[in-house]
C-alpha cells in the first residue's frame, strides 16, 4: 500500500499540470488562452518540492539533467532552425508560391488526399515526424488559407501522415530500438506493422478524399513565381534522401536569404530580422519542452514509471493478456515522456520478458511497442510533433488533435489486432 501511494504521488506533478491546464482552460472558456508553458512551470515547481528525500540542490539538479537531456536538446535545434526557416521563407514568399503551385497541380478536390499521401510518402522516407511536419505545414496552412478550409484540419491532415512513416520507415528511431529490444529483423517487424497499419492509411485517404470532394479553389494560378518554390522542393527531396534535418533547415535558410536578396525581396538585415523573428516565435515551445524534460526526470527519479510498470504487469493470464501489457506500458510511458524513442527504449527489455514468458511473437511484440507508442504520441497536446505543428500553423495543439484521424484510427485497429489475434500467422 505504502508503494502505491508512493507511485500515485510520483505521478501527482503529471496530474497537477492536466487537472491546472483543464481548470484554467474552462474557467476562460478558451483552450487558446492558457499558456501551457506556466502550468509546466508550475507543476515543476510542485515536483521539485515534492522530492523532500534528496537536498534542494539534488532536486535542482535533477531538473536540469532532464532539462538538458540530448534528445531534448536535439529537438530544440530543430525547433530553432525550423523556426528561423519557416519564417524566411514566408517573408520572401515561398509559401505563397508553393500553394499556388499545389493548387495549380492537384484538382480542388484531392487537395485533402494529395497532402496525406504526400505527408505519408515523405515520413516514410526520411524517417521522421518532425522532419515532416516542419517541410509541410507551411504549405498545409498557406493552402487552408486560400481554399477558405479550417487550418486545424489541414495541419492535422499533415501532421497525421507524418506519424505514417514514424511507425513502418526503415530508418525512423522507434523501428530500430524496437526491433534491437526484441531481437527481430526491420523487415519482419514491417510486415507485421504493414498489415495493420496499410488498411487504416486506406480507410484514412478515403475520408480525406469524401471531405474534399466538393472543395473548389478561389485562388488564381496565373503569375507562379517558380523561383520561390525551390527552398520547399530542395527541403523535401533532400529530407527524402536522407540528409540530417538540421543540414537541410540551415541550407534551406541560406538558399531562402539567396533568392530573397536576389529577387529584392528583402536585403540583408530584413531577412536576417526574418530569421531572428522565426527564432523567437519559437521560445516558447522551447520552454514547453525544456520544462516538460525536467518535469519527467523528476517523475522518473521518484519511481512514477517503475510504479506503472508494476502496476500493469501485475495480473497477466495469457499471451493476448500480455500483448495488452505491452501496448499499455509504452502508452503510459509515452505519456509521461512525450517521447515514443524513450517509452520504447524504456519498456524495450520488460516487453520482451513478459513476451517470452507468454509466448508473443517477438516480431508481434516490436510491431506493438512502434505502433502504439506511435498513437500515444500523435494524440499528445504536448508531445513534440502537436506543439511543433502548433507553433508553425499559430493554432492551438488541442484544435489540431481533435482532427487526427489516422493516429486515432490507428490506435483503434490496433487494439482490435490484439483482441482479435491479428494477424493470425504472427498472434
Amino acid at each position: 500500500m505504502i508503494m502505491n501511494n508512493k507511485g500515485i504521488i510520483s505521478l501527482s506533478p503529471l496530474l497537477l499540470f492536466v487537472v491546472l491546464y483543464l481548470s484554467a482552460s474552462i474557467i476562460a472558456e478558451d483552450f487558446y488562452k492558457v499558456p501551457v508553458a506556466v502550468m509546466f512551470i508550475a507543476s515543476s515547481v510542485y515536483a521539485i518540492a515534492l522530492s523532500r528525500d534528496i537536498p534542494l540542490n539534488k532536486r535542482i539538479e535533477t531538473f536540469c539533467r532532464g532539462a538538458g537531456n540530448k534528445d531534448i536538446m536535439m529537438m530544440i535545434c530543430i525547433f530553432i532552425f525550423a523556426g528561423a526557416f519557416a519564417n524566411s521563407a514566408k517573408e520572401m514568399g515561398c509559401i505563397d508560391a508553393t500553394v499556388s503551385l499545389a493548387l495549380d497541380l492537384l484538382p480542388g478536390n484531392m487537395l485533402f488526399a494529395g497532402l496525406f499521401v504526400t505527408a505519408c510518402f515523405i515520413s516514410l522516407s526520411v524517417g521522421t515526424s518532425v522532419g515532416t511536419i516542419v517541410a509541410l505545414t507551411p504549405i498545409a496552412t498557406g493552402i487552408a488559407t486560400s481554399t477558405g478550409t479550417d487550418v486545424a484540419f489541414v495541419v492535422a491532415i499533415i501532421a497525421g501522415g507524418a506519424f505514417f512513416g514514424d511507425n513502418l520507415s526503415f530508418i525512423s528511431d522507434t523501428t530500430i530500438v524496437a526491433t534491437s529490444t526484441q531481437g527481430c529483423k526491420m523487415s519482419d517487424k514491417f510486415i507485421v506493422n504493414s498489415l495493420i497499419t496499410m488498411p487504416v492509411a486506406v480507410v484514412v485517404l478515403c475520408i480525406y478524399i469524401a471531405e474534399g470532394w466538393d472543395l473548389q479553389s478561389t485562388m488564381t494560378t496565373d503569375s507562379i513565381q517558380y523561383i520561390k518554390v525551390i527552398p520547399y522542393l530542395f527541403i523535401l527531396v533532400t529530407a527524402v534522401c536522407g540528409m540530417n534535418v538540421l543540414a537541410t533547415l540551415i541550407m534551406g535558410t541560406v538558399m531562402t536569404g539567396i533568392i530573397g536578396l536576389c529577387y529584392g525581396t528583402y536585403d540583408l538585415i530584413s531577412w536576417l530580422s526574418a530569421i531572428n523573428t522565426g527564432i523567437c516565435g519559437m521560445s516558447e515551445l522551447i520552454i514547453i519542452t525544456m520544462t516538460a524534460g525536467g518535469l519527467l526526470e523528476l517523475i522518473r527519479r521518484n519511481g512514477g514509471i517503475e510504479y506503472i510498470i508494476k502496476v500493469a504487469t501485475r495480473r497477466i493470464r495469457q499471451k493476448r493478456g500480455a500483448e495488452l501489457v505491452i501496448a499499455a506500458l509504452v502508452s503510459m510511458v509515452n505519456i509521461c515522456t512525450a517521447n515514443n524513442t524513450i517509452a520504447i527504449l524504456t519498456v524495450g527489455d520488460i516487453a520482451k520478458n513478459i513476451g517470452n514468458s507468454h509466448g508473443v511473437d517477438k516480431r508481434k511484440c516490436a510491431s506493438i511497442l512502434d505502433t502504439f507508442s506511435c498513437c500515444t504520441q500523435g494524440l499528445l497536446p504536448y508531445g513534440a510533433q502537436l506543439l511543433l505543428a502548433a507553433t508553425l500553423s499559430g493554432l492551438s495543439p488541442l484544435a489540431i488533435l481533435g482532427y487526427m484521424y489516422y493516429p486515432m484510427a490507428l490506435f483503434v485497429a490496433s487494439t482490435a489486432a490484439i483482441l482479435f489475434r491479428y494477424p493470425r500467422k504472427y498472434s
